[in-house]
């Protein structure tokens, strides 16, 4: 693990006894448990997750929400604020850069979060937007740390540490309060479908925040039980679901391309486009599907690749997403080669669980 990035927490997770792997450049933990406990653990009751490796800036000035407003496809001029608001980020051809969340806090103040892969080439691309504004960039990735908590006894386990009622904060609300003599951000999201926050703190604090988590029986869960939580509510991830490759109409992310704005990055490639490829869910009767593993059509032509799969722990069997050709996605039957056996698929159009968020 030499020459790895590592969050503040790594000797904490270490002293847990974590399986620690190289996570875009980051020592991370992939579990503590078996995953299986650990999925179960926030469908039920709460788990934390230390997501600290993601990336975080700071948009401040008279023009901050236009500025976001015109280097995100989703509408962010006209969101309250105190709301956040998922988006791709796209180039000039309307292809992925990354996916991202930004809190509006104020109306000349935003925090975006990016994924950790991706935070010197989104903030190289970012920033050359910038002199078109009235806005200040700031870059506090390495400054600040992030914790999920997720599961349905998050927001008493929450309201309890920071002495705060969170009951009122809506789903994609954000708020700014004080704790341990320093702002954090709070918002009612995260990538398991279940009910729960996302807390921004200094690096100084989150070991502090951690463990009054453990304290209060929330379970340490790692990166493993994270990719199983978001693939049962058909959350996409970037480097799999989401690339440079596909624009957000080929990545079933078409509610996030609002064309009706007057201006944003990537929006005239993106006026005209005609999808080439489409991201389907599907289930297996038997197998586990496996990022990489080829579909195809009833004669055995390829006709896409799955971009993600698992063994679901709640439903307890084999699901994944893929990318498959735009031509083929009305036609049925398509199969998944598993082994080198042709295996049938059962395309969904709902996400494989309910999750319980707000």
């Amino acid at each position: 693990m030499e020459n790895l990035k590592c969050t503040p927490l790594l000797k904490t997770h270490e002293a847990l006894k974590a399986r620690i792997v190289d996570f875009a450049g980051f020592a991370m933990p992939v579990q503590y448990q078996s995953v299986k406990e650990e999925v179960e653990v926030v469908r039920k009751s709460a788990g934390v997750f230390d997501v600290s490796h993601m990336g975080e800036f700071w948009v401040n000035g008279p023009e901050a929400v236009a500025f976001v407003d015109y280097i995100m496809t989703n509408d962010f001029l006209s969101a309250p604020v105190g709301k956040a608001v998922y988006s791709p980020l796209c180039n000039h051809e309307g292809k992925i850069l990354d996916d991202l969340i930004a809190y509006k806090l104020s109306e000349t103040r935003v925090l975006i979060c990016v994924n950790a892969s991706n935070i010197d080439k989104d903030w190289n691309w970012i920033k050359q937007f910038a002199p078109k504004f009235k806005v200040e960039l700031t870059n506090l990735s390495d400054e600040t740390s992030l914790l999920a908590l997720q599961g349905p006894k998050s927001e008493e386990v929450l309201g309890q540490i920071l002495s705060l009622s969170l009951a009122e904060l809506p789903y994609y609300g954000v708020l700014s309060a004080k704790w341990d003599n320093s702002e954090i951000i709070i918002a009612r999201t995260g990538y398991t479908g279940e009910d729960g926050f996302e807390v921004f703190c200094p690096n100084k604090s989150i070991v502090k925040l951690w463990n009054a988590m453990i304290e209060l029986k929330v379970a340490p869960c790692g990166l493993a039980a994270r990719d199983v939580l978001r693939l049962e509510v058909c959350y996409p991830l970037y480097g799999n679901d989401l690339s440079e490759e596909l624009t957000p109409l080929d990545a079933g992310l078409k509610w996030t391309v609002k064309l009706d704005k007057p201006d944003f990055v990537g929006k005239s490639a993106l006026t005209n486009y005609q999808p080439v490829k489409k991201l389907i869910k599907f289930q297996l009767e038997k197998g586990i599907p496996r990022s990489g593993y080829l579909i195809v059509d009833g004669n055995g032509k390829q006709v896409g690749l799955t971009s993600s799969g698992t063994h679901s722990v709640s439903l307890e069997r084999g699901i994944g997403m893929a990318l498959i050709d735009f031509s083929q996605s009305t036609k049925e039957p398509l199969f998944i080669s598993v082994r080198n056996q042709n295996v049938s698929i059962n395309i969904q159009t709902k996400p494989f669980v309910n999750g319980g968020h707000k």
